[in-house]
């Protein structure tokens, strides 16, 4: 079937194609009955705006890149679902990918995005070698990062603290009356796990606590993994009241291997998660966890990014949120 064009639509609707043009792009120059059997005519031949002719002479496609490191993590799959929402409530469209963790293919992903001319590009880092990485093509399309600290690095992004967020944890578990609390999930190499251990070293520092560790052996943080690291951990002699688990999803699987031990939480184990991802207040669960404040960390990446392609900012913005305790039953006062 051929495309309906603009001119198609002029001719039924007896108009020229200035008056469609302008009707389509809501100009104050034609009047509302006259935009209106427009429109209608265009409803009815089933025309489709050809966005691409549109941003040639519009010089914006409405449209955001976001790439994630790993979409089926259930934390970014959340950020996604309210940076689209962020983005749709600005007249922005999201185009997602997955770098599935892999540098070269965000690479690949971030070029692939800039061939298709997006007005600018949120990104989830894959790791900290992203930003050197990426860092010839920054200049081309506006950036934020997301998710990872960068420091000093002359780019904008949008992070909770991590460090702040794993001190607050201590505090609470020492608050309940615990003294011997274990640390779940140190992985290195990932500069906000590396933050989040050290708020958690800080914090036995300051409360005279002996800091205990079960680290991440594995490449990335999944339930999966949190319940094989677990199981080897209760394997071994039981010298915590309290854990402090890295992730939610480092957490979630502590619960199913606890379950296939035997072991009571929050009777045995108190448990204490990071991130506050949806499943986590689930009934059965009820995760007493660090809140990562999800919605106003989309709210701002997408309002930074706007910023800087809206109103062709130079320069970047380091934007750090705080996070904030959510108390549920998971645990309990020793």
């Amino acid at each position: 079937m051929k495309n309906v064009t603009i001119k198609d639509v002029a001719k039924v609707a007896g108009v020229s194609y200035s008056t469609v043009s302008r009707a389509l792009s809501g100009s104050p120059e034609i009047s509302a009955d006259t935009r209106e059997r427009i429109l209608e005519v265009c409803k009815q031949m089933n025309y489709t705006a050809n966005t691409v002719a549109r941003a040639m002479v519009m010089k914006s496609t409405k449209l955001l890149g976001l790439i994630l490191s790993g979409v089926n993590n259930p934390f970014m799959s959340e950020l996604a679902y309210h940076i689209d929402r962020q983005a749709r409530a600005r007249g922005y469209n999201i185009i997602l990918c997955n770098s599935s963790r892999k540098p070269e293919l965000e690479l690949e992903l971030f070029e692939l995005m800039i061939g298709r001319q997006v007005d600018g590009i949120i990104l989830c880092p894959s790791g900290p070698e992203s930003y050197e990485t990426l860092r010839p093509l920054l200049a081309r399309v506006p950036t934020v990062f997301v998710g990872e600290n960068l420091r000093e690095a002359p780019e904008s992004y949008v992070s909770v603290d991590n460090s702040k967020g794993a001190y607050m944890g201590v505090e609470y578990l020492y608050s309940l009356g615990h003294r011997d609390i274990l640390y779940f999930g140190r992985r290195r190499g990932s500069p906000t796990h590396q933050l989040r251990a050290d708020g958690y070293a800080a914090a036995c520092l300051d409360l005279n606590l002996t800091p205990r560790y079960c680290n991440n052996t594995f490449p990335f943080t999944s339930i999966k993994y949190g319940y094989q690291l677990a199981k080897q951990l209760f394997a071994q002699k039981r010298d915590y009241t309290a854990i402090f688990a890295a992730t939610d999803t480092n957490a979630l699987g502590i619960m199913q291997a606890a379950e296939e031990l035997g072991i009571r939480i929050p009777e045995d184990i108190s448990l204490l998660g990071f991130d506050n991802i949806r499943d986590s207040g689930l009934p059965r669960i009820n995760l007493s966890t660090i809140e990562q404040p999800m919605k106003l960390l989309a709210s701002v990446a997408v309002d930074v990014l706007l910023d800087k392609v809206q109103n062709e900012l130079e320069g970047y913005t380091h934007r750090v949120l705080m996070p904030t305790l959510v108390e549920r039953s998971s645990c309990i006062r020793r």
